[in-house]
Formats: C-alpha cells, structure tokens, sequence
C-alpha cells in the first residue's frame, strides 16, 4: 500500500494496524497522522512499547499512558485500583485516538490488559473503550522481552486483536535501501528463506577492511561494549573537551521518563575531531535521525558538523516533549547529538546509517541481525565483524502472519 492511501484509512476513523519493512516510512506517516488528528481537533494519545520510540513521537509508553506500568497483565486488584483514579478516567475519556508504535516489542498479555483498562474504566465494552487504535511496527524488529523464559507471545497473538477489525496498511516501497543488493538480503531473511547465496553475500562483507576516511558506526549487542568504546575513542582525541548539560522543565517523574529514554546524554562531551550522531530528524537544517559527521568546531550553545557527504551543519539545543491531551507536561532540551563511534542495536531502531561495523557474533533475540542489518542503507556501507545462526533467524510465526498481513493489505488496497 501506498502512503496516500495508508494516510487516508488513518483519516477514516478505523482501527489501523500500520506495518511495512524497515525503512518503508512507517514513522514519517505517523508524524502526518499526528499533524493531521491535532489540526482536526482530534485528542490523540501517542504512545510507544518501548520509551525510545516514543521519544521519536514526542510521546510516553503505553505502560504509563494505560496504568499497567510494569506488569506483564492487569489483576483484579490492579484493576480496581485504577479505577479509582479519577485522572485515568479524565485521561481516557478525553482521547479520540490512540498510537501505540513499536508494537512487536508489545506482547499479547499487555495488550489484552490494556484493552480490558480501557473498557473497564470508560465503561464500555467497545474494544479499547471504543477509541481509535492505530498500531504501528514491523513484528521482524525486535521482540517482546520475557521473563522467568516464558514463551513470547507476540501482539497479533492476543484475544483482541481480532475483535479491533484492523485495517492492515502495509507499506512496501523501502525507501532506504532503495535497489541495493542489501535489499534482497533483507527479504531473504524475512521470508526464513536464507540461502547459500545471501550467506555468501554477508561472508564477503566479514572482515572487510575500511577506508582511512570512514568512521562508520559500530553496533554492539550489549550496552557495556557501546560506553566503553565511545569513552575510550573521545579520550585519545588531543584538545579541548566542551561539555553541553542537557535542561528540563514540567513534572519530575515524566522528566525522568525522557531523560532514560531519550538518546540525548544528560551531558554531551565532545572534541573537535569526535565521531558524532544526529539523533532527531530536521530536514530543513540537513540531518535526520542517524546523521554521521566529525565535530569541526563548537561554542558554548552549538556544535558544527561535517557530515560522511562533505556537507557542513551547524546544530543547536532541541526539545524532546512529553504531552497528555495536548498540553505540554515534560519537556528536555539537549543538542540532538550523541557520540557515534558505538551504539547499541536497540537503540538503533529507526534509524538510517551510512557506514555501519557490526559484530553480530553474540546475537542472542531474533530479529537482532534483522534491526541491526536493516539500519545501514548499502551493503557496501556494511563491515561486518562477526556472525552466528541466531542473527539471521526470525520467527516462522512471524513470518507466517506477515505473509497474512499482506495478503489483508491488498484487499484493502483494491476497495
């Protein structure tokens, strides 16, 4: 489908389950969406699975969006008590439109308990309290996280997603690897359908030695490798080091809230010479979500980069937000840089990357090589240091659905 015709079923009022590969501009429509629902007026809650991804929306988890927070299901007992909080009730009742983004890292008992909140406390037995739902993500990406080993049941496994009626809106032109052979890699492996050839494909990329002039991204699986290169690589940098000390105003908790999960750093430490990310989309000023560049200069309030095309860019402090029905309740203000000679595949989740090295050797999710792989827009951009089975699995489940949920999309498509 494509993003016209996703955009006007969005419009429509339906229930929408917004899905695509990676790249194919599932945020970019949501951010229209959302333009689009406050100018009609509509009172729309934007939430997220997972506190980065609601940070690229400007909104909260569904976690505390809904009262669940950390539980794995809503009990009896949790639900009577919120029931007595007169600030969900106000809250609920005062939404037309509900996003719930990054929804394979959403699992099936959440969702259910979620949608029994909202019935419960707008009392109705409406699915999700008769709100409009729009679920948006790419169940390839990576999973719901469990505990204690249970099984992962994924969201499309729940007892309401049948009864939502989803329009599926699944958007296939990919904009980001465009005709590049990494493209077939990428659809080799959401088919479960490896072959000699797309192994032989990545093994040419194996210890693909880099030019002098590239300081590609590095992707760590696990967060204690990411900190200890970007630390260790700013340090042997000479000259001086300028820290930026990130501003905040509104409620503390939900302050917090952005802090944890925004990539910004709380203190930015930066050199002239440091290998630097752009970490929001300004198209206007030249970057978006993923940028690469070297710091050339900086003064007490911007940073000057130059990115991997030669392009010179002067950034200065943003805003991360938090807002509930329309009023502002959080809000930091940071430069939209972090240091990027490391970062973890989590929090590389929708972005877009030049040159990428990646150690995909300690994979241990599905979908981790897939998220890790589908970042970077060439396959000529990829050096890869590493790999194992695991990265190149993928749910024959999820495969099996998503061939459904295609299937669905064309006949909406047609109509």
């Amino acid at each position: 489908m494509n993003q016209t015709t996703a955009l006007e079923y969005l419009q429509s009022g339906r229930n929408v389950f917004l899905t695509g590969p990676a790249g194919s501009g599932k945020t970019f429509l949501l951010n229209d969406f959302i333009q689009w629902a406050k100018q009609a007026g509509k009172k729309i809650a934007v939430t997220a699975s997972s506190g980065i991804a609601a940070t690229h929306l400007g909104g909260t988890t569904i976690h505390s969006w809904s009262g669940l927070g950390i539980a794995d299901r809503i009990s009896e007992y949790t639900l009577d008590g919120l029931t007595q909080k007169p600030h969900l009730l106000t809250r609920f009742n005062n939404t037309d439109i509900l996003i719930i983004d990054e929804i394979s890292m959403f699992d099936a008992d959440r969702l259910d308990s979620v949608d029994i909140i909202l019935r419960t406390i707008r009392n109705t037995a409406a699915p999700f309290g008769g709100i409009q739902v729009v679920l948006s993500g790419d169940f390839f990406q990576l999973p719901p996280i469990t505990r204690d080993n249970k099984p992962v049941k994924f969201a499309f496994e729940s007892h309401i997603w049948n009864d939502l009626n989803l329009v599926v809106c699944y958007l296939d032109l990919v904009y980001r690897q465009s005709d590049d052979p990494l493209l077939t890699i990428l659809q080799d492996i959401r088919r479960n359908a490896v072959t000699e050839a797309t192994i032989e494909q990545l093994q040419a990329r194996l210890d693909e030695p880099m030019p002098d002039h590239l300081t590609p991204t590095r992707l760590y699986t696990h967060n204690i490798d990411v900190d200890t290169v970007n630390m260790a690589e700013l340090n042997k940098l000479p000259g001086e080091q300028k820290h930026f000390q990130m501003t905040s105003t509104g409620k503390k908790d939900q302050v917090a809230q952005l802090k944890k999960y925004c990539l910004a750093p709380e203190e930015l430490a930066v050199k002239k010479g440091a290998a630097i990310m752009c970490i929001k989309n300004n198209p206007k000023s030249g970057y978006v979500n993923g940028t690469l560049g070297t710091v050339i200069d900086f003064d007490n309030d911007s940073v000057e980069i130059q990115t991997a095309q030669k392009k010179v860019i002067r950034l200065y402090p943003e805003s991360w937000i938090i807002e509930h029905d329309g009023k502002k309740i959080a809000q930091i203000c940071q430069l939209p840089l972090r240091l990027a000679w490391a970062i973890t595949v989590h929090k590389s989740q929708g972005m877009t990357l030049d040159e990428v090295e990646v150690d995909l050797s300690k994979s241990f999710a599905p979908g981790m090589g897939y998220v890790a792989l589908s970042r970077v827009r060439t396959l000529a951009g990829l050096y890869l240091r590493g790999i194992n089975q695991k990265a190149l699995f993928v749910d024959p489940r999820i495969t099996e659905q998503d061939l459904l949920f295609l299937e669905i999309s064309k006949t909406f498509e047609a109509t």
